[in-house]
Protein backbone atom coordinates (compact mmCIF):
# COMPACT_ATOMS: atom_id res chain seq x y z
CA UNK A 1 0.00 0.00 0.00
CA UNK A 2 2.96 2.32 0.42
CA UNK A 3 3.33 2.98 -3.34
CA UNK A 4 -0.22 4.30 -3.37
CA UNK A 5 0.65 6.82 -0.64
CA UNK A 6 3.71 7.94 -2.59
CA UNK A 7 1.72 8.42 -5.75
CA UNK A 8 -0.94 10.39 -3.84
CA UNK A 9 1.70 12.55 -2.17
CA UNK A 10 3.34 13.21 -5.53
CA UNK A 11 0.04 14.26 -7.06
CA UNK A 12 -0.52 16.83 -4.32
CA UNK A 13 2.98 18.29 -4.81
CA UNK A 14 2.66 19.02 -8.47
CA UNK A 15 3.60 15.64 -9.98
CA UNK A 16 7.41 15.84 -9.74
CA UNK A 17 7.80 12.81 -7.44
CA UNK A 18 5.40 10.97 -9.72
CA UNK A 19 7.63 11.65 -12.70
CA UNK A 20 10.71 10.65 -10.73
CA UNK A 21 9.14 7.38 -9.67
CA UNK A 22 8.09 6.69 -13.24
CA UNK A 23 11.66 7.16 -14.43
CA UNK A 24 12.99 4.84 -11.73
CA UNK A 25 10.45 2.20 -12.67
CA UNK A 26 11.30 2.55 -16.35
CA UNK A 27 15.02 2.22 -15.62
CA UNK A 28 14.41 -0.94 -13.61
CA UNK A 29 12.31 -2.39 -16.41
CA UNK A 30 14.92 -1.62 -19.05
CA UNK A 31 17.65 -3.09 -16.87
CA UNK A 32 15.63 -6.27 -16.58
CA UNK A 33 15.24 -6.48 -20.37
CA UNK A 34 18.96 -5.98 -20.87
CA UNK A 35 19.64 -8.77 -18.43
CA UNK A 36 17.62 -11.16 -20.57
CA UNK A 37 20.44 -11.07 -23.16
CA UNK A 38 22.17 -13.60 -20.92
CA UNK A 39 20.72 -16.83 -22.26
CA UNK A 40 22.83 -19.32 -20.35
CA UNK A 41 20.75 -21.17 -17.78
CA UNK A 42 22.13 -22.14 -14.37
CA UNK A 43 23.40 -25.43 -15.77
CA UNK A 44 25.07 -23.76 -18.77
CA UNK A 45 22.57 -24.93 -21.38
CA UNK A 46 21.37 -22.93 -24.36
CA UNK A 47 18.19 -20.87 -24.09
CA UNK A 48 16.89 -18.84 -27.00
CA UNK A 49 16.31 -15.13 -26.34
CA UNK A 50 14.92 -12.69 -28.89
CA UNK A 51 17.67 -10.35 -30.16
CA UNK A 52 15.32 -7.55 -31.20
CA UNK A 53 15.51 -7.98 -34.95
CA UNK A 54 19.22 -8.76 -35.27
CA UNK A 55 20.00 -11.59 -37.67
CA UNK A 56 23.69 -12.30 -37.01
CA UNK A 57 24.84 -13.18 -33.49
CA UNK A 58 28.32 -14.34 -32.47
CA UNK A 59 29.52 -15.36 -29.02
CA UNK A 60 32.87 -15.75 -27.33
CA UNK A 61 33.52 -19.06 -25.53
CA UNK A 62 32.58 -17.74 -22.08
CA UNK A 63 29.21 -16.51 -23.40
CA UNK A 64 27.99 -19.77 -24.91
CA UNK A 65 25.17 -22.11 -23.90
CA UNK A 66 25.28 -25.85 -24.60
CA UNK A 67 22.77 -27.77 -26.75
CA UNK A 68 21.91 -31.24 -25.48
CA UNK A 69 19.46 -33.95 -26.44
CA UNK A 70 19.10 -33.00 -30.11
CA UNK A 71 18.06 -36.05 -32.11
CA UNK A 72 15.62 -37.14 -34.77
CA UNK A 73 14.77 -39.48 -37.58
CA UNK A 74 17.21 -39.57 -40.47
CA UNK A 75 15.87 -38.05 -43.69
CA UNK A 76 17.73 -40.65 -45.72
CA UNK A 77 16.56 -43.65 -43.71
CA UNK A 78 13.47 -43.59 -41.50
CA UNK A 79 14.84 -46.51 -39.48
CA UNK A 80 17.90 -44.55 -38.38
CA UNK A 81 18.17 -41.93 -35.65
CA UNK A 82 20.65 -39.07 -35.91
CA UNK A 83 21.88 -37.67 -32.59
CA UNK A 84 23.97 -34.59 -31.95
CA UNK A 85 26.02 -36.80 -29.63
CA UNK A 86 27.06 -38.80 -32.70
CA UNK A 87 29.38 -35.88 -33.51
CA UNK A 88 31.19 -35.64 -30.18
CA UNK A 89 34.18 -33.31 -30.33
CA UNK A 90 33.18 -31.89 -33.71
CA UNK A 91 32.04 -28.43 -34.72
CA UNK A 92 28.45 -28.91 -35.89
CA UNK A 93 26.74 -26.51 -38.30
CA UNK A 94 23.00 -26.95 -37.82
CA UNK A 95 20.95 -25.74 -40.78
CA UNK A 96 17.15 -25.47 -40.56
CA UNK A 97 15.69 -25.89 -44.04
CA UNK A 98 12.71 -26.93 -46.16
CA UNK A 99 12.41 -27.98 -49.79
CA UNK A 100 9.67 -25.34 -50.16
CA UNK A 101 12.04 -22.52 -49.12
CA UNK A 102 13.80 -20.64 -52.00
CA UNK A 103 16.60 -19.22 -49.79
CA UNK A 104 17.27 -22.76 -48.55
CA UNK A 105 17.79 -23.85 -52.13
CA UNK A 106 20.07 -20.88 -52.78
CA UNK A 107 22.33 -21.60 -49.79
CA UNK A 108 22.56 -25.39 -50.15
CA UNK A 109 25.71 -25.28 -52.26
CA UNK A 110 27.32 -22.86 -49.78
CA UNK A 111 26.69 -25.26 -46.92
CA UNK A 112 28.03 -28.13 -49.01
CA UNK A 113 31.15 -26.06 -49.71
CA UNK A 114 31.67 -25.59 -45.96
CA UNK A 115 31.36 -29.35 -45.47
CA UNK A 116 33.76 -30.10 -48.33
CA UNK A 117 36.32 -27.54 -47.17
CA UNK A 118 36.29 -28.18 -43.43
CA UNK A 119 35.02 -31.73 -43.02
CA UNK A 120 38.52 -33.12 -42.52
CA UNK A 121 39.05 -30.54 -39.75
CA UNK A 122 36.29 -32.01 -37.61
CA UNK A 123 33.39 -29.96 -38.95
CA UNK A 124 30.00 -31.51 -39.70
CA UNK A 125 27.04 -29.81 -41.36
CA UNK A 126 23.77 -31.28 -40.09
CA UNK A 127 20.45 -30.29 -41.64
CA UNK A 128 17.13 -30.14 -39.82
CA UNK A 129 14.35 -30.49 -42.38
CA UNK A 130 11.14 -28.86 -41.11
CA UNK A 131 7.49 -28.60 -42.20
CA UNK A 132 8.18 -30.78 -45.23
CA UNK A 133 7.26 -33.91 -47.16
CA UNK A 134 9.88 -36.65 -47.08
CA UNK A 135 9.82 -37.30 -50.83
CA UNK A 136 10.12 -33.60 -51.64
CA UNK A 137 12.97 -33.23 -49.15
CA UNK A 138 14.79 -36.24 -50.61
CA UNK A 139 14.41 -34.79 -54.11
CA UNK A 140 15.88 -31.50 -52.83
CA UNK A 141 18.93 -33.30 -51.44
CA UNK A 142 19.38 -35.41 -54.58
CA UNK A 143 18.93 -32.60 -57.10
CA UNK A 144 21.28 -30.23 -55.28
CA UNK A 145 23.86 -32.98 -54.62
CA UNK A 146 23.88 -32.44 -50.87
CA UNK A 147 25.74 -35.23 -49.10
CA UNK A 148 25.68 -34.09 -45.46
CA UNK A 149 22.96 -35.72 -43.31
CA UNK A 150 19.65 -34.22 -42.25
CA UNK A 151 17.19 -34.92 -39.48
CA UNK A 152 13.65 -35.23 -40.82
CA UNK A 153 11.60 -33.09 -38.43
CA UNK A 154 8.24 -32.11 -39.99
CA UNK A 155 6.62 -31.58 -36.58
CA UNK A 156 9.51 -29.56 -35.14
CA UNK A 157 10.02 -31.99 -32.27
CA UNK A 158 13.80 -32.17 -32.71
CA UNK A 159 13.90 -28.36 -32.63
CA UNK A 160 12.75 -28.43 -29.02
CA UNK A 161 16.36 -29.15 -28.07
CA UNK A 162 17.12 -25.58 -29.16
CA UNK A 163 14.99 -24.38 -26.25
CA UNK A 164 12.69 -21.70 -27.58
CA UNK A 165 14.22 -21.32 -31.04
CA UNK A 166 11.41 -20.19 -33.40
CA UNK A 167 10.45 -23.01 -35.74
CA UNK A 168 9.04 -20.46 -38.19
CA UNK A 169 12.52 -19.10 -38.94
CA UNK A 170 13.68 -20.81 -42.14
CA UNK A 171 16.42 -20.87 -43.21
CA UNK A 172 18.43 -20.57 -40.02
CA UNK A 173 21.95 -21.73 -39.23
CA UNK A 174 23.37 -22.38 -35.77
CA UNK A 175 27.08 -23.10 -35.35
CA UNK A 176 28.08 -25.23 -32.37
CA UNK A 177 31.65 -25.38 -31.11
CA UNK A 178 33.39 -28.66 -30.24
CA UNK A 179 31.61 -28.73 -26.87
CA UNK A 180 28.31 -28.24 -28.72
CA UNK A 181 27.81 -24.76 -27.33
CA UNK A 182 26.18 -22.18 -29.58
CA UNK A 183 28.91 -19.95 -31.03
CA UNK A 184 26.99 -18.27 -33.86
CA UNK A 185 23.43 -17.84 -35.12
CA UNK A 186 22.38 -16.78 -38.60
CA UNK A 187 18.66 -16.03 -38.90
CA UNK A 188 18.55 -15.69 -42.67
CA UNK A 189 20.28 -17.08 -45.77
CA UNK A 190 24.01 -17.62 -45.48
CA UNK A 191 26.81 -17.60 -48.05
CA UNK A 192 30.03 -19.56 -48.16
CA UNK A 193 31.96 -16.28 -47.99
CA UNK A 194 30.26 -15.27 -44.77
CA UNK A 195 29.97 -18.64 -43.04
CA UNK A 196 33.16 -20.54 -43.84
CA UNK A 197 35.69 -18.19 -42.14
CA UNK A 198 33.59 -18.11 -38.98
CA UNK A 199 33.28 -21.89 -38.85
CA UNK A 200 37.01 -22.24 -39.49
CA UNK A 201 37.77 -19.89 -36.59
CA UNK A 202 35.51 -21.90 -34.28
CA UNK A 203 37.15 -25.14 -35.41
CA UNK A 204 40.58 -23.66 -34.64
CA UNK A 205 39.73 -22.56 -31.10
CA UNK A 206 42.07 -24.10 -28.52
CA UNK A 207 43.87 -25.94 -31.30
CA UNK A 208 47.18 -24.13 -30.99
CA UNK A 209 46.71 -22.58 -34.42
CA UNK A 210 46.70 -19.07 -33.04
CA UNK A 211 44.14 -16.57 -31.89
CA UNK A 212 40.97 -16.43 -33.93
CA UNK A 213 40.13 -13.22 -35.70
CA UNK A 214 37.04 -11.33 -36.68
CA UNK A 215 35.14 -12.95 -39.52
CA UNK A 216 32.61 -10.34 -40.49
CA UNK A 217 33.02 -8.89 -43.97
CA UNK A 218 34.41 -5.37 -44.10
CA UNK A 219 31.75 -2.73 -44.48
CA UNK A 220 28.87 -5.11 -43.77
CA UNK A 221 25.90 -4.09 -41.68
CA UNK A 222 23.26 -6.19 -39.97
CA UNK A 223 20.32 -4.86 -41.92
CA UNK A 224 18.61 -7.89 -43.37
CA UNK A 225 14.85 -8.04 -43.32
CA UNK A 226 12.34 -9.81 -41.11
CA UNK A 227 13.03 -13.46 -40.46
CA UNK A 228 9.73 -14.60 -39.01
CA UNK A 229 11.50 -15.04 -35.67
CA UNK A 230 14.69 -14.01 -34.02
CA UNK A 231 16.96 -15.26 -31.36
CA UNK A 232 20.05 -15.42 -29.25
CA UNK A 233 22.17 -17.94 -27.45
CA UNK A 234 24.06 -18.23 -24.22
CA UNK A 235 25.79 -15.06 -23.08
CA UNK A 236 25.36 -11.35 -22.57
CA UNK A 237 26.43 -8.63 -24.98
CA UNK A 238 27.23 -10.77 -28.03
CA UNK A 239 29.50 -9.29 -30.66
CA UNK A 240 27.57 -8.61 -33.86
CA UNK A 241 28.72 -8.85 -37.44
CA UNK A 242 27.09 -9.78 -40.69
CA UNK A 243 28.04 -11.38 -43.96
CA UNK A 244 27.99 -9.77 -47.34
CA UNK A 245 25.33 -10.63 -49.85
CA UNK A 246 25.73 -12.85 -52.86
Amino acid sequence: MRPNRLWSRGSVRGGRPVAALALVALFALLSGCAGSENAVSDNGEFTFVSPGGRTRLFYSPDERGRVTGLKGESLANADDTIRLSDFSGEVVVLNVWGSWCPPCRAEADDLQAVQDELGDQGVQVLGINVRDNRDAAKDFVHNLEVDYPSIYDPSGRAMLALNGFPRSTTPATVVLDREHRVAAIYLSEITEKGLLPKVRDIANENSGSGETGNTGEAGDTDNSGSTGGSGSTGGANPSERSESGR
